[in-house]
């Protein structure tokens, strides 16, 4: 499964962000080994663990809810953080950065499920912050689009409004906070339930992990 969606993902030029939590650092390897590069985790002690023990070129992601205290143990080596959904988060990642001696690439969170429990900014709260003096000082920080999460549901019409939803917000803040920026252009949304139909609204980064470990052998 992972060689064909590779390539499908290829071609219409989206990332492809393996889901490699609770897979072990060989089933990691062996995708590692056919030229995947970027594995996505949800916790930081895992993250840590994988990351001192698989190869130094795979760009980690962190894409699950990430706390504040967390965020010195990532800095050094996290290529992108997906789950910004709060500016005091936004602020220690760019503390962190810069004691590291690092620019952090980040995307904002926006909750557009109908489900309560998934974290995520409001279109209103994302304008505070990005209107504010404080985050136009922020040089340890680089906002490259957002990332959210569809309804859990097999109602396919409700999550792909939800898909839309994110694309308008992501367009808007182009157009308003960041249309000189080339790097403000990604949209993570999908993932192994959802992701053709994220890829056909505008995704340009899938978090996929269960449709391909699946697939894999034991």
């Amino acid at each position: 499964m992972f060689d064909e969606l590779s390539k499908i993902l290829k071609a219409r030029d989206v990332k492809l962000v393996v889901v490699s939590k609770t897979q072990s650092p060989e089933r990691i390897l062996e995708l590692y080994q056919k030229g995947q590069r970027i594995f996505g985790e949800n916790r930081v002690q895992e993250m840590l663990v994988k990351h001192g023990s698989l190869p130094g070129d795979i760009e980690w992601h962190m894409i699950g809810h990430l706390q504040s205290n967390k965020v010195k143990q990532i800095a050094p080596f996290v290529s992108l953080i997906h789950s910004v959904d709060g500016f005091g988060l936004l602020e220690e990642i760019n503390k962190q950065a810069k004691k590291a001696g690092r620019v952090i690439d980040c995307l904002l969170q926006f909750h557009i499920a109908q489900e309560s429990s998934k974290f995520g900014l409001s279109p209103e709260e994302a304008e505070e912050m990005l209107n504010s003096p404080e985050f136009a000082n922020m040089k340890n920080v680089r906002i490259l689009g957002v990332m959210g999460m569809a309804t859990f549901t097999s109602n396919q019409s409700q999550v792909e409004r939800e898909f839309r939803q994110l694309k308008g917000i992501m367009e808007n803040l182009k157009s308003t906070h960041f249309a000189d920026s080339t790097y403000f252009k990604e949209i993570s949304m999908g993932m192994s339930g959802d992701w053709e139909l994220a890829v056909e609204n505008g995704s340009t980064m899938v978090r996929i992990g269960s449709l391909i470990f699946e697939g894999m052998n034991p």
